[in-house]
């Protein structure tokens, strides 16, 4: 049995600062493309206290991913974009915290089916592996993810977690997923998220 999805609501108890502070970073634009849309934050906000209510919220140790952008926020403007589309994350548990005003809210995060693989997630065990074809987990990256990632024909969106002002939605990494529509024309308006991934303590 594999738990795959959890929603908060009303996350935070002060998201109007948290999403001040977000506001105050700096976004630097990257030297070059990058694999997904928008732009992070130079360094990530304070997780500590965060970290232990998502470890509660989950019910196992959890530490924060090393080599990702755990605590930084993000910035999506309408028109931008990455490399890549439908993706997976190098994590245990992966989160999402929206900080877009409740009238900003559109889009949230999606979820697909791999048409030509009729799955809906990457292979977690080694027999998820063996099913489809494949020895090493990397070998699945390479032979599809990277080349079907913008094709949307590829691709069946089986759900979605809309956007909510202050809703935590956290999620196992190995599922398709991307990050829904891009908006907004500056900072204010844009799509604002903090990011969140885990591995296992």
């Amino acid at each position: 049995m594999l738990l795959n999805h959890l929603i908060v609501d009303d996350f935070l108890s002060d998201p109007e600062t948290v999403r001040k502070v977000a506001l105050g970073l700096n976004y630097p634009k990257p030297e070059k493309t990058t694999y997904f849309p928008g732009r992070n934050s130079e360094v990530p906000l304070p997780t500590g206290d965060l970290d232990k209510v998502v470890q509660d919220i989950v019910g196992e140790p959890l530490r924060p991913a090393p080599g990702t952008a755990h605590g930084k926020c993000r910035i999506t403007l309408e028109g931008d974009t990455g490399d890549g589309n439908v993706h997976i994350d190098k994590a245990h548990w992966s989160g999402i915290l929206y900080l877009n005003l409740p009238h900003q809210c559109q889009g949230g995060t999606d979820f697909f089916r791999h048409r030509p693989t009729d799955t809906e997630r990457a292979p977690v065990t080694p027999e998820d592996l063996k099913k489809m074809g494949y020895q090493r987990p990397t070998e699945v990256w390479d032979d599809f993810l990277l080349k079907d990632t913008n094709d949307m024909s590829k691709w069946e969106k089986i759900y979605s977690v809309p956007m909510r002002f202050n809703r935590l939605t956290l999620f196992r990494p190995w599922q398709w997923h991307n990050a829904g529509p891009s908006f907004g024309q500056c900072k204010e308006t844009g799509r604002l998220v903090m990011l969140l991934f885990y591995v296992q303590a």
